[in-house]
């Protein structure tokens, strides 16, 4: 339930953000600072965000790659909207830069996907992690365009898993087993049956200890996700949601190996770190 400009039911609705995100949009989700063991505070959304979501320990920020002009009575949810003209949320001097670069021409959507895919690169979490502690993330821009573009197509596949947008989640590496209710009562995590149990009776397989410990924003995703619904009877679709949530950090572990590749000659030839 969003308020929209009205403060009666939000504190800080941040309109002027949020506003953004209520058409077709992507947004990248990053904080200043970060409190957690590792700098793993980054993550995507196409609809509006609340204020913890991309990072447990201090406040996330939502990035639009797009910017819509708000019509003249300001309402956010005015079917005029649909009309308004979108425009790239990136600065014209980064446009410029990477068009000079390459010679070639960048959509948006190509350096939102090539920024999302390089701070998923485990290599440039590890070389930043003292200054991700610190202060927004700078990314370093290839200067060789096929790198880029490699990078790039990698982070759309990542944003297409986080979004459970993808196909490949229709193959889940996971299901759940065992006779009763789906009733969330205990979880218990058995490494050597690599299986979570959500009572004394019924367990989710496939589940590696490498994607139960995997976090977001300081966050242990697979077992937040339950531990939030304790006390719930699981339906079919939460069922189905989750193994869709297993088998996206399955892969989403998969491509980051591939980005770790690709992010060692990035090094060799920086353009610049924006």
């Amino acid at each position: 339930y969003y308020t929209g400009n009205s403060r009666c039911f939000h504190c800080m609705p941040r309109s002027e953000v949020m506003t953004h995100m209520i058409q077709e949009n992507l947004g990248f989700i990053t904080a200043r600072s970060n409190k957690s063991p590792s700098p793993n505070h980054f993550f995507i959304s196409d609809k509006i965000t609340e204020i913890k979501c991309g990072e447990s320990t201090i406040c996330s920020y939502l990035f639009p790659l797009y910017l819509y002009p708000s019509p003249n009575n300001k309402n956010p949810f005015d079917p005029s909207r649909e009309h308004c003209k979108k425009k790239s949320n990136l600065h014209p001097e980064l446009l410029n830069k990477l068009r000079e670069t390459y010679g070639n021409e960048v959509t948006p959507e190509e350096i939102f996907y090539y920024i999302y895919g390089t701070v998923f690169s485990n290599i440039y979490r590890i070389k930043y992690s003292e200054f991700l502690k610190l202060d927004f993330p700078r990314i370093p821009f290839a200067n060789d365009f096929t790198l880029f573009q490699k990078i790039s197509d990698l982070g759309k596949k990542l944003a297409n898993l986080h979004l459970l947008q993808t196909s490949v989640l229709d193959r889940p590496v996971s299901k759940c087993l065992g006779e009763g209710l789906y009733v969330i009562e205990k979880l218990k995590y058995n490494e050597k049956e690599e299986r979570v149990y959500i009572n004394n009776g019924q367990y989710f397989d496939g589940i590696q200890r490498e994607l139960w410990e995997y976090q977001i924003g300081g966050y242990q995703v697979l077992d937040k996700w339950l531990k939030s619904r304790k006390g719930e009877t699981l339906t079919n679709d939460d069922i189905t949601h989750y193994c869709k949530i297993v088998t996206a950090i399955k892969k989403t572990i998969e491509l980051q190996k591939g980005i770790d590749n690709l992010y060692l000659k990035i090094e060799e030839g920086v353009l610049e770190h924006i």
